[in-house]
């Protein structure tokens, strides 16, 4: 079978089973959770509170659970109203849904550089938290006080992954990948003054780190990394593919 050709027969079989739905504005991929293991996630930006709030609730009461990223404050009420029991979270943008609690697995360690990364690494520890994951912040633990990290390096070893996010230059990803075992998953902030060039300073020496097992998501890019370690959790909770 080509590639063309298992493609068609993946969208004939999402059809078949009703995977699309039609909003006309939005199609919702709901056979997305059992391709993927968690449903389709919503982008808010450009999207009107009542599109964002549909395709979010459209979802919600398929599989039970929707996480809905960079969501502002009109879209954040639209969604409130629209989906019960959502749960806001204003400094990570973020409005998080989930029928019936689950346990949670693992462990992923999210350590924020300054009070200003705050945001971005909220919005990781929320993605990782929507997809089932035991999550712990550590806060203000940047490399300008590095006694602070070390005080805490105990806690962050017991992680299964560690996130790491910085502006500025961006160098706590390298010091914790030089002291922790577990995989390192670096997201650089737009945190900085100007040289930093909104979070390209940080990007470029992320890219660069000289200790091994680090891997560098896009600027600002919390979901991306808390996505990727929980996959990373995951694999190590079930094997790879469970």
């Amino acid at each position: 079978m080509s590639t063309a050709d298992g493609f068609e027969a993946l969208v004939r079989g999402i059809a078949a089973r009703g995977g699309v739905e039609d909003l006309r504005f939005a199609q919702v991929d709901h056979d997305r959770a059992a391709r993927c293991g968690f449903p389709e996630v919503v982008f808010c930006p450009g999207k009107s509170p009542a599109e964002a709030a549909a395709i979010a609730a459209a979802i919600a009461a398929r599989a039970g659970r929707v996480l809905c990223t960079r969501v502002d404050a009109e879209q954040a009420t639209a969604l409130l109203s629209a989906i019960p029991g959502a749960a806001h979270h204003p400094r990570a943008r973020t409005v998080s849904y989930e029928r019936e609690p689950r346990p949670r697995f693992g462990k992923v360690a999210v350590v924020a550089a300054g009070t200003a990364d705050l945001p971005v690494a909220e919005e990781a520890m929320v993605t990782a938290d929507a997809l089932g994951c035991a999550v712990e912040l550590h806060a203000d633990l940047g490399v300008a006080g590095l006694h602070r990290l070390l005080a805490r390096l105990q806690a962050i070893r017991a992680a299964r992954v560690v996130i790491a996010v910085a502006g500025m230059e961006g160098a706590l990803p390298s010091v914790l990948a030089g002291l922790v075992a577990s995989p390192v998953i670096a997201v650089p902030t737009s945190t900085g003054y100007g040289v930093g060039l909104g979070g390209l300073a940080a990007l470029g020496t992320m890219l660069n780190s000289c200790a091994a097992g680090v891997t560098c998501v896009n600027i600002d890019n919390g979901f991306g990394a808390g996505y990727a370690a929980a996959l990373v959790n995951r694999a190590g909770e079930t094997g790879p593919g469970s």
